[in-house]
Parts: structure tokens; sequence; C-alpha cells
């Protein structure tokens, strides 16, 4: 996955800006426990993580532009009587940092609060409740943030057309009762869970849009999505129900050098077939006490260079051309 230490400045070289990331920090003020899988998490501890990472962001001499948290900042086991507060208290520490903190919404924070109270407290633009942006930080350079949960069983209403057809895509694609077992269902099929979800249509639209307008600029994209849009990044079972349709899209243009994402927790790496850079972060909640999982990025004219602290994995992305 690259290099686990700090990473030097190719050939001597000041990169352009740098920005803070961290993913999955999934707060609770509940005791430790464990994924379906059998992986401790660390729920109070969480929060201890993010403490240090803006920490860490504030004091670092690079003077980073931004954070990108790319979800899940409370977990779906917080008790909903505490969704609220919790919410905010991890904001809170977010706001500690010294500049803007970029938000994407996972499952868990749906998990807690429905899309019309969650996103104005994370300030993220939005458009009937869609949670989809971009911004440019400086010239040559553009993030987009996509909704994995655009088309979602959860975050909307029970009677909103997009909670409809997110049901009636997991009857016709995953026949066990409970949506988020994968029993039964063999490889790319795995991703066909509840707890994932997809991009709608018009979202597909905006970002073509995007894409295209982005080409005509000659900018570089960065693509930001807590759910992964490749399978050899992530396993099967934390992709994006349409991540084909969504690469497809990317792969049209040369302007996308590198999405990054969250969800799958163990952290994952890969270059696909066009050469474009996958990252998946490693997540702040398996954090055993004592521990860190996040990092910052330097960006320069032809590589992403993610320098990660302890659990989170350094990682230099040279851009082919």
């Amino acid at each position: 996955m690259g290099s686990s230490s700090g990473l030097v400045c190719p050939k001597g070289k000041q990169p352009l800006f740098s920005f803070g990331v961290i993913s999955d920090v999934q707060y609770a003020d509940i005791p430790d426990g464990r994924s379906f899988l059998g992986v401790p998490r660390y729920y109070r501890n969480s929060i201890l993580v993010l403490q240090m990472a803006v920490d860490r962001w504030n004091n670092n001499q690079r003077k980073h532009k931004f954070v990108i948290n790319l979800g899940d900042i409370v977990d779906g086991f917080c008790p909903k009587d505490q969704s609220l507060n919790a919410v905010k208290q991890v904001v809170h520490e977010f706001e500690k940092f010294n500049g803007p903190t970029c938000h994407i919404i996972g499952n868990h924070c749906l998990y807690n609060l429905p899309r019309e109270d969650l996103l104005p407290i994370l300030k993220i633009p939005s458009i009937n409740n869609c949670a989809y942006y971009d911004f440019s930080p400086i010239e040559g350079y553009r993030f987009i943030v996509l909704d994995g949960y655009d088309i979602s069983a959860i975050g909307w209403p029970h009677d909103h057309p997009n909670t409809l057809q997110a049901i009636k895509f997991l009857n016709e694609k995953n026949p066990n009762n409970d949506k988020n077992s994968p029993v039964g269902l063999v490889g790319l099929e795995r991703r066909f869970l509840m707890f994932n979800g997809a991009v709608g249509k018009e979202q597909l639209d905006w970002f073509d849009g995007i894409l295209q307008k982005a080409t005509e600029l000659r900018e570089k994209v960065v693509v930001c999505c807590h759910v992964p849009l490749d399978p050899v990044a992530s396993s099967m079972d934390a992709l994006l129900w349409n991540y084909d349709e969504v690469m497809g899209i990317i792969h049209k243009y040369n302007c996308v050098k590198v999405c990054f994402a969250g969800h799958a927790h163990r952290g994952g790496y890969s270059v696909d077939s066009h050469g474009v850079h996958h990252r998946v972060l490693e997540a702040a909640l398996e954090c055993p006490p004592g521990t860190n999982a996040f990092g910052y990025v330097d960006v320069f004219d032809d590589r992403l260079s993610l320098v990660g602290t302890d659990r989170m994995q350094s990682t230099e992305m040279i851009f082919g051309y």
C-alpha cells in the first residue's frame, strides 16, 4: 500500500497545498464492541483519535488548506436519544481545526439523523437534501464529493422515491430477509447490502457535467465518496451499488486522478486499468487506545502524497498521463 513512513517531498519540491484526512470516527459514548466480523471497535477512544488529528493538523508546518472527513462520524449503536448531541460533539471537535472541514455523509451518520437534520449540522451545501458538491481550492485542481447514499434505504423518509427505489433494488438483488446479510451472494454481488447505496441518475448527470467542464479547464480532479468505487481497493461487500456506472463516467475523461473513500475499515489501495488511484482510508474507530489513524495529503502537479499517522498507511500516488 506504499510506505508507512513519513514521505519527503519529491526532489525537494514544495506542495501546491495540503489537506488533512480522516474517516469513520464512529464515536459513541458506549462500551467497546466488535463488528459483525469480530473486529474490535473502540467507540469512546475514536474521538480522542480525532482530537489528536486536529492538534496535529493545526500544528503542522504545512498549514493545511482544509480537512476532508470521509464519513461516519457517529456510530449506529449510539443510543438514539444521544444521536443529536453526539453528532454535535464530534462536529465541535472538527471545528477546532484552523480551517474548513468538508464532510461526507456515511451510513452511520444516517442511522443517527435524517438528512434534513444532518446536512445543516455538517454544513454540507445541499439542494433537496442531496449531499453532493464540488469545489476548487486552487486553480488547476477540483474536488468532487459524491453522495453514495443518494439512492438508499436509510436517511430518506420511508415513502421517499429514493427509499422506494432502493428497497425495490435490494429485493431484486438480495434474496435474504436481512438485507445487510451477504449470505448466498457471490463475488461482486456481495455489494448489494442495505448499508451500501447508489448514486442516482440526476447526480450521475451532474457528475458527468462537472468532469466535462474540468476537462475543458484542464483541471485535475479528486473524487471523494464514503463508499468505495473500486473492488480491488475494497472488500466486495463495501462497494457502491453502481460503482461501475460511476467509474464508466470517470473513465470517459482523463481528468480524475485519485478517488478517496472510507467505509471499508481495513483500508486499501489500487490503481485501476485507466491509471486512476483508489485510496480507501483506515478507520479511526478501530484504533486501540494509544494508536491513531489519520493523515494529510500533499498535492503536487504530478502526484498526491498521503502522509499517514500510525495505522494509516502512507501512499504516494503518481499520476499517469
